[in-house]
This record gives structure tokens, sequence and C-alpha cells, in this order.
């Protein structure tokens, strides 16, 4: 073994110039892998945060009420049949207890119980309306970074403290610390003030959205027992449709997965994933192809040495091993220097934070360095095998007389 990859290096070596291209093109493939790899998976990203970033990955909610029959005229003419298309107004009762046990199921990175419902924010004569959410304290960041977009004041929403968006401050002419009350749909009114003010980006956040302290929202919206629905990050929001269904067989509640209320933005994501699996596949096919058409050339080249070497007793395997190890080389080398290249040229192109217009989503944590190397290994190793078997089988009088 020694002595044949000695050999093989000597082949290698023989011709810089032949093997120094092959090895480029190798490298040239990996760095396009790596590049695919990472801006694929940082375009990925994007998308999931600019449309996802402020939703939940699962959704908790009531189970759907039935509709009434209803009947009309003499006859007890059906209008409507049952159906379930609403949801049970009192919410989700004796949910609390049930939280450790969901937060503890796999894939559960954090929870957060709310109470929901619509009201008016007045500050004199101007009147908004809102979408109000209670949550707990501890986990106003739990789904909402509000930590990335507070602009002023804090997160803190003990006692009287709201949280809204800047639109919304803006249109209403209110600062932290500016006092406003909220009157709910039950006509039920609080005091309250301003206790910060966030930017997201997302319409509907920033324009028509508060946050309270979720006791504070108990008394609003006069649900003392219950929640109005539990909102799951997961660690991969991938697996939400599994994990809905754990939910769901665990304490047989009803798990609403983003996939099904995003159909079109996940169809768009695996559709984006398999593009990408596509033309990753293409540059390691343009690896096998380059390190076998170059192995065939040498072996056709090197038949006369490839003779002697069988006439002197070197047995088909010992030339199998010789031309396979030039192909596990070349794939080496060129995989560290593609994917030394792909870290050296990406890491400067990956954004530190927000993607900025015009940059591109590249993320280099996403380049499977790692993977691109192995394949290349195992790709080049693969189309090192057709002509080693070809110079095994040369017949050592025929390549002499050559």
């Amino acid at each position: 073994m020694r002595y044949g990859l000695k050999v093989a290096y000597r082949h290698l070596a023989s011709n810089l110039s032949q093997t120094g291209l092959l090895v480029i093109g190798v490298a040239v493939a990996v760095f396009i892998f790596i590049f695919m790899s990472a801006l694929i998976g940082g375009l990925a990203d994007l998308m999931v945060n600019r449309t996802l970033g402020g939703f939940a990955h699962v959704t908790i909610q009531a189970e759907d009420r039935e509709l009434p029959v209803l009947e009309t005229g003499s006859n007890a003419e059906l209008l409507v049949a049952r159906q379930k298309s609403t949801r049970d107004a009192t919410g989700i009762r004796d949910a609390l207890p049930l939280l450790p046990v969901i937060d503890q199921l796999s894939g559960v990175a954090v929870s957060s119980p709310q109470i929901t419902g619509g009201a008016v924010l007045i500050r004199g004569e101007r009147v908004r309306q809102v979408g109000v959410t209670g949550v707990q304290p501890d986990r106003v960041t739990a789904i909402v970074a509000f930590d990335r977009y507070l602009q002023e004041g804090s997160l803190s929403l003990t006692g009287d403290g709201l949280l809204i968006g800047a639109t919304l401050a803006s249109d209403m002419n209110l600062s932290v610390g500016s006092p406003v009350t909220l009157r709910t749909d039950q006509g039920n009114t609080a005091s309250l003030r301003v206790s910060g003010i966030y930017s997201t980006g997302v319409g509907q956040l920033d324009r028509a959205s508060a946050y309270v302290d979720i006791r504070t929202a108990r008394s609003l919206f006069d649900i003392p027992n219950a929640v109005s629905r539990i909102e799951l990050k997961l660690t991969d929001l991938y697996e939400a449709e599994a994990v809905a269904a754990r939910i769901t067989a665990t304490t047989g509640l009803d798990a609403e997965p983003w996939t099904a209320t995003a159909q079109q933005l996940y169809e768009g994501l695996r559709a984006q994933s398999d593009t990408g699996l596509i033309l990753k596949s293409f540059a390691l096919i343009t690896i096998v192809i380059g390190v076998a058409s170059s192995l065939m050339l040498t072996t056709y080249r090197r038949r006369p040495e490839i003779g002697i070497m069988r006439a002197m007793g070197a047995s088909q395997g010992f030339i199998l091993f010789i031309f396979v190890t030039q192909g596990m080389i070349v794939g080496l080398v060129g995989g560290l220097i593609g994917a030394s290249l792909g870290l050296a040229v990406l890491t400067p192109l990956t954004p530190s934070g927000e993607v900025a217009a015009g940059q591109l989503p590249i993320d280099v944590a996403q380049g499977s360095f790692g993977l691109a190397i192995g394949l290349t290994m195992v790709g080049a190793t693969l189309a090192a095998i057709l002509p080693a078997r070809a110079a095994s089988r040369i017949d050592p009088v025929e390549a002499i007389g050559q």
C-alpha cells in the first residue's frame, strides 16, 4: 500500500500542469457547491424571517364549535347544515397545567399562552381600532423578537404597561409614557401607559396591534380561567406538522402547523430547496466527469508504463489501487482548496445583521463545507474506478509493444 501511494503521487507529480488543472476544476465545482448551499440557505432564512418572523410555527386553539341548525317557514327548510366554522369564544380551558407538558415535547423551543381580542385605543379625540394580545411578561419575545425591533422604552408589560407599533404611535401622537385608554368589545375599560414602541416592518403588527400583560387581558376580555390560544416556536420549523400531531396526540388539543395556513410559502421553500439540490448535483456531476476524463487520458498515456509494471508482476489490484488513489488525492486536495476559497470569499459577504437592500442573503454557516469535501472525495474516487479497471486489464505484451 505504501509503495502504491508513492507511485500514485509520482504519476500526479509527473504532469503538474494537467494535475493542477484537474485540481482547480474540482476546487471550482466545490466552491459552486458551497456558494449555492450558503445562498439558498440564507435566502430560505430570509424568506422565513420576513414572512414568519412574527408568527408562530404551531398554534393551539380552542376546538371549533358547531353552528346551530337554522330553520325557516312552516316546512322547516334547512338553511345551514351543522358544520365546524367558528372558534369557541371561551378559549382553551385548563390550558396552563398543560404548558409544562407541551414545553417538554420534542421539537418545541418555547410556548406563549395568549389572550386575544378586539378593542379601541383612545387618546383624546383620536381613536384607533386595535387587536390586543395579552402575553406573559417573561415571554414577550417568545414569538415576535421585540428585543430586535424595540425603538423606544422597554418591553416591561407589568401593571399598566402597553407595547405598540411605531405606525400606531405616530398616528395617535404617542410616545413612551403617554397615557391611553383601552376599551374592549366587551365594554371593559382600562387606563394604560405606553411602555414601549417597536417597528417590525410588518404593517399589521406596526399599525394595529397592542400587547399587554396577560393578567390585564383577563380582566379586559372576561376570560379568568382560560387562554385564547397557545403559540409555539420550534427548533425546526419544517417539523411543524409532526410536532402538531404530537401535541394533539399527547394533550388532545387542536394544534395547527404554519404549513397549513401558509401553504404557498411552504411549497415555495420546498421548490427552492429542490432547485438548490439539482444545482448542487450538477456541480458534483462536473467533478465526476472531470476526474474520470482526466484519469482516462492518463491511463492511455501510461499504457507502456502500466505494461512494464504488469510484466514485473504487479497485480491487477495494485494497478487498480494506484488509479483509485489518484482520484482520491485529487478529490481531497481539490475539495480542501474549494472549501478554503469558499470560506475566504463568502465570510465577508455574510450580513452581520439584517439583510440590506441589494445585499446577497448569504449564510456561510449553511455552506455545507464538510458535506462538500466528503461528496467530492466520494465522487472523485468513484470516477477513478472506470479508468482504474481499464488500466488493470491492460495486456503487458501489447502495452510494451506500443
